[in-house]
């Protein structure tokens, strides 16, 4: 059944690419922001992501992951994935002031994509609407929280949908990022190979919308790794509030007779817990089993 969609899905957009094609202009599969992103070895498939994002992560979400089989989906992190990002990584990201470029990504993404990455600055920042939050009923607000990071990313989301999105100044960035920070929600830097192999996003993601956090939590897909750091808790502060039990995204903690657990490999590091603890009694604390942290300062 999963393959009937699957197969029926891709002559789908085969037919529209090809309609899309004959049509040129008219239909935007030609505007000047298109040629860029494939003219730098963007796919078809990208083109589709960028274009219909809300329409292409619904179906994921809501159609295709329920319906996949036990482990069908783990190459799906190969493809498609994160790395949680510090709220300080994060503002470093939109506030850098010269190209940085990076290689051997191998130990900070281990996936077979993102393997380089340069990143132009100071770079463009355009805010997009999150497609996760807007394929759930009733999802958490604001939903113009998906921040596209540089070209040709930018110009083609703003060109192709110009009515649900905005171009950013480094300010206004770095307003976003802290305001999402404060609502409990975290941030953290995605790859696609449908788009160049490369880092194209910074999403401020909730636990509640995310299909990212969903797939990890609820089927087992490895779809984020580790900021590089852990929780970790003082236990004579902590008055067992579970206030941070009931805010991390990833499950890692609970509370019983003991006090406070952190479950260490459920923990992505994001700080959510950080930020929600009224008595400063959580911490995030370096760990090299959880990988390198995504910090262009360090990184460049």
């Amino acid at each position: 059944m999963l393959l009937t969609i699957v197969l029926a899905t891709l002559v789908v957009l085969f037919v529209g690419l090809l309609v899309l094609w004959l049509f040129g202009e008219r239909w935007r599969f030609f505007r000047p922001s298109t040629r860029s992103m494939l003219g730098e070895g963007g796919s078809l498939h990208g083109y589709v992501y960028g274009r219909w994002t809300n329409q292409y992560i619904h179906v994921l979400i809501n159609w295709l992951m329920p319906r996949a089989k036990s482990g069908g989906w783990t190459s799906l992190s190969d493809h498609y994935h994160g790395k949680v990002l510090t709220q300080e990584e994060a503002e470093a990201v939109v506030s850098a002031k010269k190209d940085i470029p990076l290689r051997d990504l191998e130990q900070i993404i281990p996936y077979p994509a993102a393997r380089n990455l340069v990143l132009k600055g100071p770079p463009e920042v355009v805010v997009y609407e999150c497609g996760c939050r807007h394929a759930r009923a009733k999802s958490c607000q604001p939903t113009q929280v998906c921040m596209i990071i540089g070209k040709p990313f930018t110009d083609f989301i703003l060109e192709h949908n110009p009515h649900s999105s905005r171009r950013l100044t480094q300010a206004e960035a770095l307003e976003l990022l802290r305001a999402e920070h404060e609502r409990g929600h975290l941030h953290s830097a995605w790859f696609k190979d449908a788009c160049l192999d490369r880092f194209y996003a910074i999403c401020n993601c909730c636990k509640c919308c995310c299909g990212g956090i969903e797939a990890m939590t609820k089927y087992g897909i490895r779809m984020m790794t580790s900021s590089g750091y852990v929780a970790e808790v003082n236990q004579e502060l902590c008055n067992l509030c579970e206030a941070c039990v009931d805010a991390c995204p990833f499950e890692a903690l609970s509370a019983n007779e003991k006090g406070l657990e952190r479950n260490w490999e459920a923990c992505m590091g994001c700080g959510v817990c950080v930020e929600k603890c009224p008595l400063e009694a959580i911490s995030l604390v370096r760990d090299e089993k959880k990988g390198i942290p995504l910090d262009v300062r360090a990184l460049a």
